[in-house]
């Protein structure tokens, strides 16, 4: 049983991708409790990332201060058609992410799923976070212009799957640069174990 209204989830998610999208690390505190766990299982080798950090401080500077030292015009999206909460936790839910990495001049589309365990004496803040990657694609893109194609059009951040699928099988039939977005038009499945 839930005691937070479900509008409460959905702020929280909301404030972490406008905190990590929009490089704002001073929002994360206003998700995670200070003692909050965050943790990574990654089933590619083109995005590394710790595999445990602990607290809110710690998670601010690898999720949106180094994060955002490396890539740019980043936006995440939450791949569902409704938000599921059980006993404070939301389950495997879908994400996809399409950013530019401005070194490499490089366009970077990944995807997997989110854990989220909110505590139930705290306000709702998060307690514990992992992150399963399944995969991450890296293309070049020396103008932008795919990473533009991509993110034209999607909604945000709340992405149904259909739209999604919809928009990506598009492109990859009518760009053949975008071939590979054939791989994300659908959430991730993969799921982490615990």
């Amino acid at each position: 049983m839930n005691t937070l209204p479900l509008a409460r989830y959905r702020s929280a998610l909301e404030t972490y991708i406008d905190a990590k999208d929009n490089t704002r690390a001073e929002r994360i505190g206003e998700v995670f409790a200070a003692d909050a766990v965050l943790t990574f299982s990654l089933a590619t080798s083109n995005i590394a990332f710790p595999a445990r950090t602990v607290g809110a401080a710690a998670i601010a500077k690898t999720l949106v201060s180094d994060f955002g030292a490396q890539y740019a015009q980043c936006r995440t999206y939450y791949v569902c058609d409704a938000l599921a909460v059980v006993d404070h936790q939301i389950d495997a839910l879908p994400w996809l992410v399409v950013m530019r990495e401005p070194a490499t001049q490089a366009l970077r589309v990944g995807h997997g799923v989110y854990r989220w365990t909110f505590g139930s004496a705290d306000a709702g803040l998060v307690t514990a976070f992992h992150i399963h990657i399944a995969r991450m694609d890296v293309v070049p893109d020396p103008d932008g212009a795919l990473l533009a194609a991509l993110q034209d059009g999607l909604s945000y951040p709340w992405l149904a799957p259909a739209e999604l699928r919809e928009h990506f099988e598009a492109l990859a039939g009518s760009i053949p640069a975008l071939a590979f977005a054939r791989a994300f038009a659908a959430p991730a499945r993969v799921i982490s174990p615990r």
